[in-house]
């Protein structure tokens, strides 16, 4: 899914149709993100490394900003050299293609530290 980052999100409404199958798969196999499931939930997982961490905290910033200005949020742990980033939309407990998008984002942004 070359160039998914550059994509634009649209609001997750409750009523939302989730990623489809097929897109989600694509991007999985072509990222290091994987599917998770957690209390019965699919959500994207990645773990990034970091050789400290003030690299790992940078990044946690990067992540925070790209989610606050799309206004979609992920759950980010941030611990010596690693960041765990959880990536799914909460309104319809699902991945949406806004998922995609702005875990490709935090891709680029590791890219850039």
């Amino acid at each position: 899914m070359s160039g998914i980052h550059e994509k634009v999100c649209i609001a997750c409404q409750a009523d939302a149709d989730p990623a489809s199958e097929e897109e989600i798969q694509q991007f999985v196999s072509s990222t290091d993100w994987s599917l998770i499931n957690e209390n019965g939930v699919t959500q994207l997982f990645r773990k990034y490394n970091f050789s400290d961490f003030e690299k790992a905290l940078l990044f946690t910033t990067k992540v925070g900003e790209i989610a606050e200005e799309e206004g979609h949020h992920p759950r980010i742990i941030t611990e010596w050299g690693s960041v765990k980033v959880y990536w799914w939309s909460h309104k319809i407990k699902k991945i949406h293609l806004n998922d995609l998008i702005l875990a490709a984002r935090c891709d680029v942004g590791y890219s850039s530290i």
